[in-house]
């Protein structure tokens, strides 16, 4: 008989992303977008006139609410197409076991992540995913270049841009979402990875590279086990998958 359906991921695949945003966060994010947070940070105070100045402005500065909501909305949209191509393909009647390869590959990229941090030298081996094409990458940065990163508005249009910049951790969770079979769930769980790494970038915009350091490495000491953990998840949801199909 046909197994019908997509893998069973649910409330599995919400948390699983969620806390594989915490994760990588410190590890990953924090050392990439550091700077593009930094910098907004600067700038919005730059243009913040003296008398206007107080502690609520400077924690509002840093927080960088536009811009994380920025960046949420590209997730949410990859997530969600992400879910409904793998919805379109649960017509086929292989589906149940592409489901499964998908949800496995993204067990993998988190496996490689963690590899990273645990055996460096078996790290430095593996293909980084973060490098885009020199013509991608150019013209990012020529619409970057065109924002106005001081204003609200600003910060939002940088956010959703930037969304789209070659991340592993990303294709990770894009990869695991697909393997779900839903726009809903994929755009849910994308928005649960997303809101999994903003402590991180948020803390910081709010105290600086030194302070943001400081929990970066309290956190990172951990993070690869919580890799560790969100890959076998992926791997038994998979499983839990091809047990259904008979």
């Amino acid at each position: 008989m046909a197994w019908c359906g997509a893998v069973p991921t649910g409330g599995g695949i919400l948390a699983t992303l969620a806390v594989a945003g915490l994760a990588g966060a410190p590890m990953h994010c924090g050392p990439m977008c550091g700077g593009f947070v930094l910098g907004q940070v600067a700038d919005r105070m730059a243009v913040l006139p003296v008398a206007r100045f107080c502690e609520w402005r400077r924690v509002r500065a840093g927080l960088l609410l536009p811009y994380h909501l920025g960046r949420l909305t590209t997730y949410v949209l990859l997530g969600a197409l992400a879910g409904a191509g793998g919805g379109a393909l649960m017509q086929l009647p292989w589906f149940g076991r592409l489901s499964a390869l998908l949800l496995l590959c993204g067990a993998a990229l988190f496996l490689l992540h963690a590899l990273r941090r645990l055996a460096p030298r078996i790290g430095a081996a593996i293909p980084s995913l973060d490098r885009a094409p020199s013509g991608w990458s150019r013209l990012l940065a020529r619409a970057a270049g065109r924002i106005d990163r001081g204003r609200p508005r600003g910060g939002y249009a940088l956010g959703v841009l930037l969304g789209f910049l070659p991340c592993g951790m990303l294709y990770a969770a894009l990869i695991a979402v697909a393997g779900a079979g839903s726009a809903a769930l994929g755009a849910t769980a994308m928005l649960a990875f997303g809101l999994g790494t903003a402590p991180t970038l948020m803390l910081i915009g709010l105290a600086g590279q030194a302070a943001g350091g400081r929990w970066q490495a309290t956190v990172a000491r951990v993070s690869p086990a919580l890799l560790l953990l969100n890959a076998a998840l992926l791997a038994a949801l998979a499983l839990r998958g091809l047990a259904g199909i008979a």
